[in-house]
């Protein structure tokens, strides 16, 4: 019996400043290939996060670079620089807005950590992504639980509690120790050939 409808390739959105992409996005990002219902992670590469301030962001070109050599081996992985062409400061609703445009048969939904559904509220047209788009969350340290978990768009993914940050990894540069097995061999490369973070 002939397909009247062809399925839409599903992509998880993988929203973040990415100063440095390091293995625990990584790991995440793999564990909702394996675990959630999506085809591709998209990196999408943040110019600027209205909930954090910009001084402490290398350039835009920069952590896209970082994450397209990050990610190079896995062509179910893609480094997605579409926020740097939208207006500043980059809002969640309009760039999915933006995405499903551009990309009609995709269908997107959003990946983020159990800390961001707690504050889920602050953001811009909340209510409307949650009840048109499915919202996959991973676990963060610390995590006791939100009112929007049992949302029938939201789904808790099992996946490994990572407790690196960007933030950690800058600092550490900053005292002169070395990131290495935080950070890919590639990305770990291109931090210290450019001399990053110190």
């Amino acid at each position: 019996m002939p397909q009247t409808q062809l399925c839409k390739n599903r992509v998880g959105l993988y929203f973040g400043s990415f100063n440095p992409i390091h293995v625990g996005h990584l790991v995440i990002a793999n564990a909702m290939l394996e675990n959630a219902d999506i085809d591709e992670v998209w990196f999408v590469v943040s110019p600027h996060n209205p909930l954090k301030e910009r001084s402490t962001l290398l350039a835009d070109h920069h952590r896209l670079q970082m994450v397209k050599v990050a990610i190079d081996d896995n062509y179910r992985f893609r480094a997605c620089d579409e926020e740097f062409h939208l207006p500043k400061p980059s809002y969640t609703s309009l760039t999915l807005a933006h995405l499903a445009e551009k990309y009609p048969n995709k269908e997107f939904c959003l990946i983020m950590g159990s800390d961001n559904i707690c504050t889920f509220h602050k953001w811009r047209n909340y209510q409307y992504i949650l009840d048109n788009y499915k919202i996959f969350v991973y676990p963060r340290p610390n995590y006791k639980g939100s009112k929007w978990e049992k949302h029938r768009n939201v789904t808790m993914i099992s996946a490994p509690l990572m407790d690196i940050s960007s933030s950690y990894i800058r600092n550490s540069i900053k005292e002169g120790h070395s990131p290495k097995y935080m950070l890919t061999p590639e990305v770990l490369k291109y931090v210290e050939d450019m001399n990053f973070y110190k």
